[in-house]
């Protein structure tokens, strides 16, 4: 880097500022709004290994050192000091004043820094790089406060000063210039001005200022709601910035991610992301980062409705945002805090912190939460039955065209339940269409399958809201119709309609017709809906439907996880007479027991925690009156013994559902005995076995196999699997729940490569009548609102088969095969997907060994597609 700069310029002491590249803060949304990333200035030039350590020169580098990798408590010490033992030599002096000015501005300390930066340079070192230096602070800590004309004053100055110069510092000068444009949400101008940094910096080599403008331009991919392009931006910015020690820029990043990952209602992974970059704060000493890193992760606990923890995290937060200067973070912890207070009732509490909140926004002092802000205060004004001022409040936001999509879809959904509070029925409808349509059209601009399976969650309650007032509206065939909206999108385009009015009906697919559904089936659609205040569940059977209302969804959670437990446990729950698995059928199947014949069919269509259920294995009650054991269905009994069960997702999705085999002869495509791959995946033991019976049932010419060192990922993808009636996989399986779609099935190494991704599976089209996951947990482990559990058993489902048999938990190397021998047997004797798998399970629930157990039949369930 030396010979890019072997010249001086008016003072040999100028120089020191071209020797390491430095770090200079950015504005990046945080949570919903901003935060602050690094740039990098500067370039070595000058060697000083021949000056004393205690030189000025020395001083000021290691200063700067400390800077760039965050050490700013070190940073604010030294600049100190330096100033206190170099104030006799005035341009030395200054210069350290400058760094100080810095670090203070970094540190979120905004007007000591103006204040200290407000005393002019010496006349020696005007037009200088230290000049440069000055303003670039003075315009951030402007914009930081808000104060944004003089932020572009300030800013300009520099780029007038740096142009003229050709000084190092251009690049961060045009981060400064792309900060102000973001804050000012000019982001055409923000990403001109940051490709212009990234360009300069990898011209003059300085790494630094080349990942922060990446990095910011993955900023703005974010604030135009490009999320899947600002992750991958992210994502790429945070190996640079491993690379290069930079834990200020890393702890940005990975708050930035998390905000992200908080849109797209992927609350795992915001969850890590805030905790990492709370720590990575603390540790490079941006304390105001921090603060507001710990704040985004009580938003977190927030949505996933874990209020207690919310509520602990965010007024530690609120604190500490209250000791600094930045008011976007003080009014980003008060809006926090309002929804808080809303959602557990204290609206005495919300009014107050939304009220101080609003007086900050409205002096000026902060001019990013407005729109939040109204928000709350609307939902507070409507609590309290001031319908008007709410009516205001939220048609604010609908006017501002900068207000971000989440904001004006909650807009219109909260003026809707103004209007149904007034009974304005057909504005609420209105209204709620609206918000709908918008959360469709926002969920389907994102192009990555990762984020579109989990964008409902932050929006499913306004789905909620809208099927609560159809119900009030004694309209239960429309609640049902707008529920099943809420799954039946998935991966498939909406076209929203674009020829009626701003507040036309939402079209709903034609093939929506459950009770025709019901008869083509010939069984009863169970459709459970979980609500956070309210859940019922649609019995739609092929001749009448009825509505029951059930429990909150909370009420579920605790029995369904206590009742899978207990299929670990030696003991039988049937014969234990397990309490949960008969209080989860009283709440979940005896409403609806009149309207199911014995030996029937039933279609579940669960939600929230009844997806990880296998309804097969609640307990059915006994006879009322004395019975024998020649009347086993008298007795109390798994509900296996009297229906055959498929689970689906979508009602809308069933209307073209394949239940019996296709004609002809079938063909399969087996895959399984993989070898050795890793020592976290032993050999199966029974693989061979399993795969042998299989292959009994088919005729040599009709099957295609994939084994040993054959069964590896690319040699299915590449088999044309869409030509096959049956897909078979006999192998180890993982579920991820941070990334689901990462889940695998485990096959024989292929390089570094053993795994099929269920990405991979996404992007091959099926259209086999029944894909066997003969592997653990092949259902997932992950439940999306409007997706339900996301796995491999989803994966194939989206990728076209019309029949899936996953795994809800891990499955048993030593009965397995016996029941895929009967289940391939039974659909050779004709029966349906679900018979025969319903049929092979009753051999080993009337078996007289353990494996009449659930845990080794159970966990087996058939998903259903269109």
């Amino acid at each position: 880097m030396l010979r890019n700069a072997l010249r001086f310029m008016h003072s040999a002491l100028e120089d020191f500022l071209r020797k390491i590249p430095e770090p200079f803060p950015h504005l990046l949304p945080r949570q919903g709004l901003r935060t602050a990333l690094l740039g990098a200035v500067g370039i070595i030039v000058f060697a000083a290994g021949c000056k004393s350590p205690a030189s000025p020169e020395n001083v000021a580098l290691r200063i700067r050192d400390e800077i760039r990798h965050g050490q700013l408590d070190s940073a604010q010490r030294d600049a100190e000091n330096a100033l206190e033992r170099f104030q006799g030599q005035t341009e030395w002096a200054a210069r350290f004043r400058v760094l100080k000015g810095r670090v203070l501005m970094m540190r979120g300390s905004y007007s000591e820094c103006l204040e200290l930066l407000d005393r002019p340079l010496p006349s020696t070192l005007a037009g200088s790089d230290t000049e440069v230096e000055r303003r670039m602070v003075q315009g951030l800590a402007h914009d930081y406060l808000q104060e944004f004309d003089a932020a572009d004053q300030a800013i300009s100055e520099a780029e007038t000063l740096a142009a003229r110069n050709a000084s190092p510092l251009l690049p961060a000068v045009a981060q400064s210039r792309g900060i102000l444009e973001i804050d000012r949400r000019d982001y055409p101008k923000a990403a001109l001005a940051f490709r212009k940094a990234a360009t300069l910096g990898r011209e003059r080599g300085q790494a630094r200022a080349e990942l922060d403008a990446f990095a910011n331009l993955g900023n703005v991919a974010m604030w135009q709601e490009h999320y899947d392009e600002a992750v991958d931006l992210f994502r790429v910015a945070l190996e640079k910035s491993k690379a290069l020690s930079a834990r200020d820029v890393e702890s940005k990043l990975l708050g930035n991610l998390g905000w992200s990952y908080s849109v797209i209602g992927d609350f795992d992974n915001a969850e890590i992301s805030f905790k990492d970059a709370g720590r990575k704060a603390a540790e490079a000493g941006l304390v105001e980062d921090a603060t507001y890193w710990l704040n985004s992760l009580g938003s977190a606990y927030f949505q996933q409705h874990r209020y207690s923890e919310a509520d602990r995290t965010v007024r530690s937060a609120l604190d500490e945002a209250r000791k600094h200067d930045d008011k976007n973070t003080l009014t980003t912890c008060l809006n926090t805090f309002t929804q808080i207070a809303l959602a557990t009732g204290h609206l005495d509490d919300a009014e107050k912190s939304n009220r101080e909140a609003i007086a900050i926004e409205s002096s000026g002092q902060d001019q990013f939460g407005i729109n939040s802000s109204q928000l709350l205060a609307g939902r507070i004004a409507a609590g309290k039955k001031n319908y008007k001022q709410a009516r205001g409040h939220f048609r604010a936001i609908l006017s501002d065209p900068k207000a971000i999509t989440a904001q004006k879809w909650e807009a219109h959904a909260r003026l809707a339940e103004l209007y149904a509070a007034q009974q304005q029925s057909a504005k609420a409808e209105g209204q709620f269409n609206i918000a709908i349509r918008t959360i469709q059209d926002a969920r389907n601009s994102i192009e990555s399958n990762e984020f579109r399976v989990s964008f409902l969650t932050t929006a499913i309650a306004f789905y909620d809201a809208y099927v609560n007032f159809l119900l009030d509206q004694r309209r239960p065939a429309d609640a049902l119709k707008i529920a099943d909206l809420s799954r039946s999108e998935s991966l498939e385009p909406y076209a929203p309609n674009k020829g009626g009015a701003a507040e036309s009906k939402i079209s709903v697919r034609p093939a929506f017709r459950p009770q025709e559904t019901a008869r083509r089936l010939e069984a009863t659609l169970l459709f459970y809906w979980l609500g956070e205040q309210r859940s019922w569940l649609r019995v739609t059977a092929p001749a009448e439907t009825s509505l029951i209302s059930l429990p909150p969804s909370a009420e579920f959670d605790a029995p369904v996880r206590s009742y899978r437990q207990a299929f670990l446990d030696p003991r039988d729950p049937l014969e234990a007479g397990n309490a949960e698995g008969k209080k989860l059928y009283e709440l979940l199947v005896q409403p609806a027991a009149k309207f199911i014949r014995k030996d029937s069919r039933a279609v579940i269509l669960p939600d929230g925690s009844l997806n990880s259920l296998n309804f097969e294995t609640l307990i059915a009650p006994g006879c009322t009156e004395p019975c024998t054991a020649a009347q086993p269905g008298r007795q109390p009994h798994y509900w296996i013994e009297d229906v055959t069960i498929t689970t689906a997702n979508s009602i809308a999705r069933l209307s073209d559902a394949t239940v019996s085999p296709p004609p002809g002869r079938p063909t399969i495509l087996l895959v399984g005995k993989a070898l050795f791959a890793s020592p976290d995946f032993p050999p199966i033991g029974q693989a061979g076995r399993e795969i042998g019976l299989v292959e009994n049932h088919f005729r040599p010419e009709r099957r295609f196999e994939l084994t040993d060192g054959n069964a590896t990922a690319q040699a299915y993808l590449k088999s044309h699997p869409q030509q096959f009636t049956y897909i078979h996989f006999n192998a180890h399986g993982t579920a991820s729940r941070l990334q689901p779609l990462d889940s695998a099935i485990i096959l024989s190494p292929d390089g570094d490569s053993f795994k099929l991704y269920a990405r991979d599976i996404l992007k091959h089209p099926l259209s086999a009548y029944l894909v066997t996951i003969s592997a653990c947990n092949g259902s997932g482990i992950k439940t999306y609102a409007g997706e339900g559990l996301v796995g491999l058993s989803w994966a194939f489902l989206r990728a076209g088969a019309h029949n899936v048999i996953g795994g809800l938990w891990e499955v048993s190397n030593a009965s397995t095969p016996q029941l895929m021998d009967e289940l391939y047997n039974n659909l050779s004797g004709g029966q349906d997907a679900a018979a025969a798998l319903r049929n092979a399970k009753l051999t080993l629930v009337h078996s007289s060994g353990n494996y009449r157990r659930p845990f080794y039949w159970a966990p087996f369930l058939l998903y259903a597609g269109s």
